[in-house]
């Protein structure tokens, strides 16, 4: 029997950052509170979901908010770990070898930022870097393994009631193993 491997999905490889991100926003943002800068804890409130969206989707005011992310704190802490998820986002498009580079020096970056939350993340980026190089040498963009994770949760609601889980395992590599059974003919 072949072994599995693991191959996690770009967008989820990205929310790991975006996690941290909401969390070095709110960190930051009780410290202005709990230090009385009504300032700069309005300063925080206004960057805060601008943060967290791609470049190219901001609207708005929020196209501003990348700029004046660079005055909200005054160690640059929000900007810095804005930047380096857009660079994890960059590097999931680029060709294997060119990745492989840039995302150990992204991890080298990252775990150097004495930033709580990013070298948290660069950790576990770290422990599952053999997962993302084969995530980015597969070429599968999001879409296509978001629908392969929905066909086997369908077929693991349609086993609802099976005795036995090997049954479930043979009906999902049969619905999505790519065979392509043809029932015979009726006689006429």
């Amino acid at each position: 029997m072949t072994k599995h491997k693991r191959v996690p999905d770009g967008f989820h490889i990205v929310s790991w950052m975006a996690d941290a991100l909401g969390k070095i926003s709110r960190r930051l943002w009780n410290q202005a509170r709990g230090n009385g800068d009504d300032e700069a804890a309005r300063r925080m409130r206004g960057v805060r979901y601008a943060v967290l969206k791609n470049p190219d989707r901001l609207a708005g005011r929020q196209d501003e908010s990348p700029t004046a992310l660079r005055n909200t704190d005054p160690r640059g802490r929000l900007y810095r770990a804005r930047q380096l998820k857009e660079l994890l986002r960059g590097l999931l498009g680029h060709p294997i070898g060119q990745a492989e580079d840039e995302l150990k020096h992204w991890v080298f970056r990252a775990s150097r930022s004495r930033i709580p939350e990013i070298v948290e993340s660069a950790r576990k980026i770290r422990r599952r870097r053999p997962d993302i190089l084969r995530t980015i040498g597969s070429g599968y963009p999001n879409a296509r393994l978001e629908a392969f994770n929905n066909r086997i949760k369908v077929t693991i609601r349609m086993a609802y009631g099976f005795q036995r889980v090997t049954n479930l395992i043979s009906l999902i590599m049969l619905r999505c193993g790519g065979l392509d059974i043809r029932l015979p003919e009726p006689v006429s």
